[in-house]
């Protein structure tokens, strides 16, 4: 465990702000209608900037007249991280559409599900305030299940995959109550076990090709939202 938080302590040490991807050169701009919200997964750690889930997901929304997204996250966030970045963005404008997408290192650092639980609704709050206060246009991505990569092969896989599962009913919990979509993208993730194609080099984070399973799986569910 020490060497995988080490690990992704260096990944986020080499992210400099100047060239941080995940904050928007100017978040209060016209540009986008989109808003994503979250950690390594949402900013696509190991892949292209095309390959990000959510840029995916842009493309596919075009007829909906989606575009690519403004992106608040970072390699190794947990809710409070993502919460203060939020708060220093000082943004201004309503969204169209608004994703969320954080939790794994809350249950990596071995934080309480009561405390995620919290951090969370302050999140989704605050996900909705930018979505022009309409939760329907919020949707949320389940927490990947890190326990059934290449890179942690050797680890108490079992654990890893309960303690997920008890952040994810949280988030389910949570989004249920606010009146926001949970699309669950964490069976994908297990799935892909044993397939090298479906990670990036560092074994740990998700090809663009496993991405593109987590933009089916909430294509409908978006597509619903904007209607």
């Amino acid at each position: 465990m020490r060497i995988l938080l080490f690990f992704l302590w260096l990944l986020t040490a080499c992210t400099t702000p100047a060239a941080d991807p995940g904050t928007p050169a100017n978040p209060n701009s016209s540009a986008s209608n989109f808003l994503a919200l979250g950690d390594s997964y949402t900013i696509g750690e190991g892949v292209g900037e095309a390959d990000r889930w959510g840029v995916q997901l842009a493309r596919q929304l075009q007829t909906e007249k989606i575009t690519t997204p403004d992106i608040i996250a970072r390699t190794g966030w947990t809710t409070a991280e993502l919460l203060s970045a939020i708060q220093a963005a000082n943004l201004q404008k309503t969204y169209e559409l608004v994703s969320l997408q954080i939790g794994v290192n809350n249950q990596f650092r071995g934080q309480s599900v009561a405390t995620y639980q919290t951090e969370f609704r302050q999140l989704l709050q605050l996900a909705v305030l930018r979505a022009g206060g309409r939760p329907r246009r919020v949707f949320v991505l389940s927490i990947p299940d890190w326990g059934r990569t290449p890179y942690a092969q050797g680890r108490d896989q079992t654990r890893i995959s309960t303690e997920i599962d008890q952040f994810n009913a949280v988030a389910r919990q949570e989004c249920q109550q606010a009146g926001v979509a949970f699309v669950d993208i964490t069976p994908l993730t297990r799935a892909a076990a044993g397939d090298a194609t479906q990670f990036t080099a560092d074994r740990l984070h998700y090809s663009g090709r496993h991405m593109q399973q987590w933009v089916q799986q909430a294509l409908p569910v978006v597509q619903a939202l904007l209607k």
